[in-house]
């Protein structure tokens, strides 16, 4: 039956394969989503596609079929053909978002109903999946009036935190369900862990993880993109759908609450959903109203457009005090992107070329930061306190993430410097926060502490070329609580930070004052001397064409000045942590 056809892959990143895609979807009312892969059916002697249907990670998605081959059973064979594909990329717990008119098609390949609604249904196939995160949530469940609230908390605001107490008040067990997709600017692991945190005063709350099965891509993709449309309604419904047949019955959920929503329509759309869907269920919706900072509602957007402007101070006002440290980790990532996303830049790794490395790119790097999250985070948490923790378990933390580090970059040292440096500024931070002495002086002081009882290694690079010119490596700028960076530098950008250019610029003084210890490793000690009066100069007549010769020059005589990079990173992180003196 099938013999004029083929089952084929359709690359959509060719624009023509993609603009193909989105016409036959169209037919059928359907829009093109994200995709992992997409396969079409195709008719050999026209090349017209009949059938088609992808996968984003584990849910299949716009699957149409031509009105020719409709009853054939092609449907059956491409979904089979998916979900083989799917298989081969470990995915065996298979879910389909798709129209009620299709639910036969999938039935016979042994999908069971999740959840409905008029215009959507999601389906799933596996014999592991939502009986398992119902099991969960079930071992979590206690006697008495409990009640829910699923959050993003992206990240853990006061407003947050106002609502579960809210609504601890009102029932004998409440229930907060942490959004599990990794779709946000803080990780699932990361907002989780804020919510604990925010909610450990309160003894009748429990914390629990998300899962697909509730705002999520299969459940709700519109709220990652924040789509309010027709189809965004279609997934409201099924999402509160799948709540109230699965997830509520297993904590014996009676209520669940939200917070009021002034300014976002999805969101707005959500809860009025709720009011009229989930009380035919049983589920009685408590709606609080948000609570305000200079007649402003506290809310994620908010503290995360604050954060993105480097306005630290005004954030950490919004957020519970045992947020502080994720904003003080995420601030420190920032910056090491802040400078590797400069461009261009004099022999260093940017996003138009590898300076003068040829063992690392952009992408390289990026995996790199990205594999230290983790780690500042775990130094910012465990330093926002009164006592700072000991030299020897930062160490020991130092060396986790270098493992990690080169883990992810195959072997490439990309950030060990940066690692140092960055990671000492992030405990300096945390802790003086939490002393409330978030100054400058009182965060070089606190370095110069720390550093002070670590010792450095005695065959590196750093150290021979310490012992032999002089210099001060690493440690040492540390163990003199980073005068230079906070006394010069970090002013200069401050003071200059309207200039369009001040990234570069500041890289250029810091290039021209610093004796870069990976630029006399390179090229020695005179010739390093020699960057240093470049730098000077086009600081003094800056231009970009300037700065992309000198680039050129580094390349060819193998310069990278990697230890001005992670000062510029360094002063980036306090310009938006750390108060000046006399603020």
């Amino acid at each position: 039956m099938f013999n004029n056809y083929d089952i084929v892959e359709m690359p959509l990143s060719l624009k023509r394969n993609r603009t193909m895609v989105e016409d036959f979807l169209a037919k059928s009312e359907l829009r093109l989503d994200d995709m992992d892969y997409y396969a079409t059916v195709v008719d050999r002697e026209n090349y017209k596609i009949l059938a088609g249907g992808g996968f984003k990670e584990d849910i299949i998605k716009c699957i149409a079929v031509d009105d020719s081959l409709r009853g054939t059973g092609m449907s059956q064979q491409l979904i089979s053909h998916l979900m083989s594909q799917m298989a081969n990329q470990g995915h065996t717990n298979v879910k389909v978002f798709t129209k009620p008119g299709n639910v036969d098609i999938f039935e016979s390949l042994g999908f069971k109903t999740l959840g409905e609604s008029s215009k959507a249904i999601l389906l799933e196939n596996g014999l592991e999946g939502l009986s398992n995160y119902v099991k969960y949530l079930t071992s979590l469940k206690k006697d008495g009036k409990n009640g829910m609230i699923v959050m993003n908390a992206n990240p853990f605001t006061l407003g947050h935190q106002h609502l579960v107490e809210q609504a601890a008040e009102q029932v004998d067990n409440l229930y907060v369900i942490v959004v599990g997709e990794d779709k946000s600017q803080f990780s699932s692991e990361e907002r989780l862990e804020m919510v604990k945190a925010g909610c450990s005063h309160l003894t009748n709350v429990t914390v629990c993880r998300g899962s697909s099965y509730i705002i999520s891509a299969a459940t709700f993709p519109s709220y990652f993109i924040k789509q309010a449309s027709d189809a965004a309604l279609a997934q409201i419904e099924l999402d509160l759908d799948i709540t109230a047949r699965n997830i509520a019955p297993a904590l014996g959920v009676s209520v669940r609450f939200v917070g009021s929503e002034p300014a976002d329509e999805l969101t707005r759309n959500y809860n009025e959903a709720m009011k009229s869907i989930l009380p035919k269920q049983g589920i009685e919706v408590v709606e609080v109203p948000r609570i305000e900072k200079d007649g402003q509602p506290i809310s994620a957007s908010v503290v995360r457009q604050k954060l993105a402007c480097g306005d630290f101070c005004k954030t950490k006002d919004l957020v519970p005090s045992t947020t502080t440290p994720y904003l003080v980790s995420w601030l420190a990532v920032n910056a090491l992107k802040q400078e590797l996303d400069l461009t261009p830049k004099p022999g260093l790794v940017d996003s138009h070329d590898n300076g003068a490395h040829t063992d690392m790119d952009y992408s390289i790097m990026l995996k790199s930061i990205n594999a230290l999250r983790t780690f500042f985070t775990k130094l910012a948490v465990m330093s926002y306190g009164t006592t700072l923790p000991e030299a020897s378990m930062l160490q020991q933390i130092g060396i986790e993430a270098e493992k990690e580090m080169l883990h992810a970059t195959g072997g490439v040292n990309t950030h060990r410097g940066a690692l140092f440096s960055m990671g000492l500024a992030v405990v300096a931070a945390c802790h003086c926060i939490a002393l409330g002495k978030d100054d400058i002086s009182n965060w070089s002081q606190t370095v110069a502490t720390i550093a002070s009882q670590m010792s450095g290694g005695s065959d590196t690079h750093g150290a021979n070329i310490k012992r032999k010119h002089s210099v001060a490596g690493a440690l040492e700028l540390a163990q003199n609580g980073y005068k230079e960076l906070t006394n010069f530098w970090l002013k200069f950008f401050i003071d200059n930070k309207a200039d369009g250019n001040i990234k570069h610029k500041t890289l250029l003084l810091i290039m021209s004052e610093l004796d870069d210890t990976n630029v006399i490793h390179r090229v020695g000690y005179e010739m390093a001397q020699q960057v240093k009066r470049d730098a000077a100069h086009l600081l003094k007549n800056f231009s970009i064409e300037g700065l992309e010769q000198m680039n050129r020059r580094f390349i060819e005589s193998n310069i990278s000045p990697g230890g001005a990079a992670d000062m510029l990173s360094l002063t980036l992180f306090l310009s938006a942590i750390i108060k000046k003196d006399n603020n």
